[in-house]
C-alpha cells in the first residue's frame, strides 16, 4: 500500500518536471507548488533576486530577452558614434570640389603653356568649340535648378503647371545633374588640353567623342536609372516640338523658347559633330571658311533656323486650335529671324562687292526689324512690365509708354529700359 502511494508521488513528480521543460515561460506553474521546492528552500519571489535557488529557470526565460534590449538600446548610439554628421559630409564634399577645380585648372594651364604661341590661340579656339555647348547646358541646368528653388520657396505648384507627373525632378536632383555635369565635362577637356600638348593627339581625339557619345547614350538609356521618367519626358517633349501635330501645351511652346535661345548652341554642335565624322578632332589647319565643316556649310543656317521655325509652327497650331490672334503676331516675331540667319550665312557665297552694297543693307534692316519686334513683344507679352503702372504714379505721361501699352509712362521711367539711342531718338 505505502509503496504504491509512493510510486503515485514518483509519477506526479515526473509529469510535473516534465511540464515544466517543455511548457512555453506562460505555463510556468506557481512557485509555491511543492513539487518544485527542496525541503527547507525559501518560496521563488516573482522578482529577479540574484543568486535565488528557484530563479533559474525565469532567469532562462528573461534574462535573453533583458540582453537583447539592451543591445537594441545601444545599436543606434554606436551607429551615430560611428556615422559622421551631414555637416562634415557636406564641408568635405565641397573641399574635394575644390581640389578637383585647382587641379583641373593647374593641368589645363600647364598643358597651354607647353604649347608654342601662335599655335595656342588656334587650340584653345578648337577646344572652346567642342566643349562650349555642352558647358553652356550644364549652366542652363544649374539654373534650371535655381527656378525650381524659387518656384518651391514661393509655394508655386511648377509640376501642374509644366503638367509634370509625381516622379518629377525637385531642384536637389536637377542640382545633383548639374554637379556630375560640371565634374564631368571640365574634366574631359583637362584630359584633351593634356594629352594634346603631351604628343598623344589620337587620345585627345578621342575625348570629345567618348564625351558626346556618353552624352547621347544617357538620354537614351532604356533601363530604370538615371531618372528614366524625367528622360524619357524630355526625349517626348522634343519630339512633339520637332512634329507638332498635336495641340500644344505648356511644356512644349516653354522648352521650344529655350531651344530658340541656344541656337548658338546648336550651331557649335553642329560644327562638332561635324568635325567627328570627318576625323577632324585635333587638328587646328581646319579654320578656311570653305572647308567641310567651314562657314560656307549650308549645314550651320540650317541648323540655326530650326528652332524658329518649330516655333512659328507651334504658334500657327494654336491659332488652328484657339483662333486667337496674337498668336499669328507671335509667329510673326519667331519668321523675322529665318531672313536675319540666311542672309548672314550669304556673305560666304557671294563676291564681297555684292555683300557689301546689296546683302549687307537687307541684312541689317532685318536685323533691325528682328530686335525692335522682338523686344517689343518681350516687354508686352512676355515680361509684362506693366507691373510699373501699379508702383508709379505718373505726373508727364510719355508718348513711347502709350506706343507700347496704350498707357502713359513719364519718360524718366521709359530710360529705366530703352536703349540710349532710342531715347535720343525719342527726345
Amino acid at each position: 500500500m505505502k509503496l504504491s502511494l509512493f510510486l503515485q508521488d514518483v509519477i506526479k513528480f515526473d509529469s510535473n518536471q516534465s511540464k515544466v521543460m517543455f511548457e512555453s515561460p506562460t505555463g510556468i506553474p506557481s512557485s509555491h507548488s511543492p513539487h518544485l521546492r527542496k525541503p527547507g528552500s525559501k518560496p521563488v519571489s516573482p522578482d529577479l533576486g540574484a543568486g535565488e535557488p528557484g530563479n533559474s529557470i525565469q532567469e532562462g526565460y528573461v534574462f535573453p530577452v533583458m540582453l537583447g534590449e539592451m543591445k537594441s538600446t545601444s545599436s543606434p548610439l554606436h551607429a551615430s558614434a560611428i556615422l559622421p554628421s551631414p555637416v562634415f559630409l557636406w564641408r568635405f564634399k565641397v573641399i574635394l570640389f575644390l581640389l578637383w577645380g585647382c587641379t583641373c585648372c593647374k593641368i589645363g594651364w600647364d598643358s597651354v603653356m607647353r604649347m608654342s604661341a601662335d599655335l595656342r590661340d588656334l587650340f584653345l579656339y578648337e577646344a572652346f568649340l567642342y566643349y562650349n555647348p555642352l558647358l553652356l547646358v550644364t549652366m542652363m541646368v544649374w539654373l534650371w535648378g535655381v527656378c525650381l528653388w524659387v518656384f518651391s520657396q514661393s509655394t508655386v505648384n511648377y509640376a501642374k503647371i509644366f503638367d509634370l507627373d509625381q516622379s518629377h525632378l525637385t531642384h536637389r536632383e536637377i542640382w545633383k545633374c548639374s554637379i556630375w555635369m560640371t565634374i564631368i565635362v571640365p574634366t574631359s577637356m583637362t584630359a584633351y588640353l593634356y594629352l594634346y600638348s603631351h604628343g598623344e593627339v589620337s587620345l585627345a581625339a578621342s575625348q570629345p567623342v567618348i564625351l558626346y557619345i556618353a552624352v547621347a547614350l544617357v538620354l537614351i538609356f532604356p533601363f530604370d536609372i538615371f531618372y528614366l521618367s524625367s528622360r524619357y519626358f524630355l526625349l517626348r517633349t522634343l519630339w512633339r516640338i520637332a512634329f507638332p501635330l498635336q495641340p500644344i501645351s505648356f511644356p512644349d511652346f516653354f522648352l521650344a523658347d529655350i531651344l530658340t535661345s541656344m541656337a548658338k548652341v546648336f550651331s557649335d554642335l553642329e560644327r562638332s559633330a561635324c568635325r567627328m565624322v570627318h576625323r577632324q578632332v585635333a587638328t587646328i589647319a581646319w579654320f578656311e571658311a570653305d572647308s567641310v565643316c567651314g562657314s560656307h556649310s549650308a549645314a550651320i543656317p540650317v541648323v540655326l533656323v530650326i528652332p524658329y521655325i518649330w516655333r512659328l509652327l507651334q504658334c500657327l497650331r494654336q491659332y488652328k486650335d484657339t483662333k486667337e490672334k496674337p498668336t499669328l503676331f507671335n509667329a510673326l516675331k519667331y519668321s523675322t529671324a529665318v531672313p536675319v540667319i540666311f542672309l548672314s550665312a550669304l556673305k560666304y557665297h557671294v563676291q564681297p562687292d555684292q555683300w557689301t552694297y546689296v546683302y549687307r543693307r537687307l541684312w541689317l534692316f532685318s536685323s533691325l526689324v528682328n530686335s525692335l519686334y522682338s523686344f517689343y513683344w518681350d516687354v508686352t507679352r512676355d515680361w509684362d512690365l506693366s507691373v510699373f503702372t501699379r508702383i508709379f504714379k505718373f505726373n508727364r505721361p510719355s508718348n513711347v509708354s502709350y506706343l507700347l501699352y496704350g498707357r502713359q509712362w513719364p519718360k524718366a521711367v521709359a530710360a529705366l529700359w530703352l536703349p540710349p539711342y532710342l531715347i535720343w531718338m525719342i527726345a
